[in-house]
């Protein structure tokens, strides 16, 4: 086959997106279709959660509910696809797949950036766990994702003083 193989976006059920993965792999093994239906994807990005002063790696998908499929579009391969057990559809005008362009691939699937949790908000009153400030309580007044740091406005003094610290070292109060 001279056609190329192109990445596709399919819309599933809630949830459904991981399970849809696995069906369609199973139905490309089962029927010798890895000529035709190439690769399933599910996009994930990691991410870095703090709660209570501990940090964990996570990992969550990129785009709820979509599943990317690198395929030949022929009529077996849209039936396929179409017709597994948790997709509603592909995404494009109508029941017409559209094909992602280069750069929307590059956009969607391959630069998964990497994206900071804490479980507190701006506004919260927050105690500091660690570092030169230990035991001081504050409210946030900035959280900073790029660099994981948190600005805590503290009282010292009888003022109200901004202090930037590590987000690892603050934990919302009890």
């Amino acid at each position: 086959m001279a056609e190329e193989a192109k990445w596709y976006v399919i819309h599933t059920y809630s949830g459904y997106e991981n399970k849809v993965k696995q069906n369609i792999e199973k139905v490309v093994e089962n029927r010798r279709l890895q000529d035709l239906i190439k690769e399933v994807k599910v996009p994930m990005e990691s991410y870095t959660e703090v709660r209570d002063s501990k940090k964990k790696e996570a990992e969550r998908k990129l785009f709820p509910s979509y599943v990317m499929v690198k395929m030949i579009l022929t009529d077996e391969s849209w039936y396929i696809v179409r017709n597994t057990r948790g997709v509603t559809g592909f995404v494009g005008p109508g029941s017409k797949p559209v094909p992602l362009s280069e750069k929307e691939v590059e956009a969607l699937g391959v630069d998964y950036n990497s994206a900071f949790e804490v479980d507190y908000k701006v506004g919260d009153t927050v105690v500091v766990t660690a570092g030169s400030f230990v035991g001081f309580t504050g409210k946030v007044s900035k959280i900073d994702t790029l660099t994981q740091t948190v600005e805590v406005v503290v009282s010292m003094f009888g003022r109200e003083t901004p202090v930037s610290l590590p987000a690892s070292q603050v934990k919302i109060e009890d």
